[in-house]
């Protein structure tokens, strides 16, 4: 399994974050599409008619289905979080854990992790290399989480 860097590791959160989001916006139009009604024929003269196996039964499974994968990927996303933030706190100085925390569990800009922090952006840029080094020592293993 391919080794990660601290960044390419604490990024997956946003990553994973978005995917999920894609996710539920599709799971969005799968209901859309499945709420339109086709248009019944009735110039053909029909003899028995069936209820079941139709469109709609498969659009409603297969939304079901996503549905549950997109549940079992929230709880991934949720597990992966807490453990990044267990991650980041372990460092155990407090400009690291503030900075690590703003730009990956939050998604900001280190411009507005810097201005939140009432510090420098230069300054804000030097402590969060140091802080990625510094993760990368504590954690050796980085790999992907999902």
């Amino acid at each position: 399994m391919k080794r990660l860097s601290a960044k390419e590791y604490l990024e997956q959160l946003e990553l994973i974050d978005e995917n999920i989001n894609q996710d539920l916006q599709r799971l969005s139009d799968m209901k859309t599409d499945a709420m339109k009604g086709g248009g019944i024929d009735y110039s053909k003269v029909r003899v028995q008619t069936s209820l079941t196996g139709g469109k709609m039964e498969n659009d409603v499974v297969r939304y079901v289905s996503f549905d549950e994968h997109i549940n079992r990927e929230i709880d991934q996303f949720a597990d992966a979080k807490e453990k990044i933030i267990r991650q980041i706190r372990g460092l155990h100085n407090k400009d690291y854990v503030r900075v690590l925390y703003k730009v990956y569990v939050q998604y900001k800009s280190l411009k507005v992790a810097a201005a939140e922090m009432k510090r420098s952006y230069n300054y804000t840029i030097e402590v969060h290399r140091k802080a990625l080094e510094a993760f990368e020592k504590v954690y050796s293993d980085l790999v992907y989480l999902c």
